[in-house]
């Protein structure tokens, strides 16, 4: 019964590397993006509307959202950067203390792996077995304890920069949509309306695509996009005509 036991185990497990299963890892990759580029629509947009409610020329509407995007590509860039490096330092510092804790306290944290498979509807007998081949792997424990446990994965090491440089990136990609405009027409009153209709229909685009990767219905998301940016944009431009009357 054994054998046959396990040799069900290894036809699996054969079956397992014949089996590919395509799962979408990118997350963290794509929620820089989203960052960036939701960003950098909607804050040049804002600040472009809101200098041409203030009868602001053009060329000076370009170089104040030139300026913005580069200023906002930077701070959101470090933001994106301290804040996966701030992660991978939680993450070691749970590392090393999980690595102290099975040499100093081996029972304890054998006693936790039990807790942590019991909640899985593992009987005793069933996870005793398991609970003694962790203990005789001291990196697979602590590996164990660290995803079970803690929920943490290990963190990639140039995640740090390239959740900066991807978020950087994806503002000024985002942030120069609004400012086209006012590269090709002189007249602010005219260029406004035009970027108004180009930056609406780009975040209608980029809601929708947003929605589909995020799980979210992509037309809803892509008209909550659309009004946030359309809002902000109304706002900066009735307070700049309010203070310029």
């Amino acid at each position: 019964m054994a054998a046959n036991g396990h040799s069900d185990l290894e036809k699996q497990r054969l079956l397992l590397h014949d089996h590919e299963e395509k799962h979408f890892t990118s997350s963290e990759v794509v929620r820089d993006i989203i960052i960036g580029v939701s960003d950098g629509l909607t804050v040049p947009f804002a600040l472009a509307a809101g200098l041409s409610g203030a009868d602001v020329t053009s060329s000076i509407i370009l170089i104040a959202g030139v300026a913005e995007v580069a200023a906002g590509a930077i701070s959101m860039g470090l933001g994106g950067y301290l804040a996966a490096k701030s992660e991978a330092d939680h993450y070691y510092r749970e590392l090393k203390r999980e690595q102290e804790e099975v040499i100093r306290v081996p029972d304890i944290e054998a006693a936790e792996i039990a807790e942590i498979l019991a909640q899985y509807g593992v009987e005793p007998h069933e996870y005793e077995p398991v609970v003694n081949a962790l203990r005789r792997n001291p990196q697979a424990w602590v590996d164990f304890m660290m995803k079970f446990e803690l929920g943490l994965e290990k963190p990639d090491p140039m995640r740090a920069l390239q959740s900066a440089g991807t978020i950087a990136l994806s503002y000024v990609l985002g942030g120069m949509v609004p400012l086209m405009p006012y590269m090709a027409i002189p007249i602010a009153d005219k260029a406004v309306l035009a970027s108004v209709g180009i930056t609406l229909a780009a975040l209608l685009v980029f809601g929708f695509v947003k929605g589909h990767f995020t799980g979210d219905r992509p037309f809803r998301s892509a008209l909550q996009t659309a009004l946030i940016g359309a809002i902000a944009s109304a706002a900066a431009y009735s307070i700049a005509k309010l203070f310029r009357t």
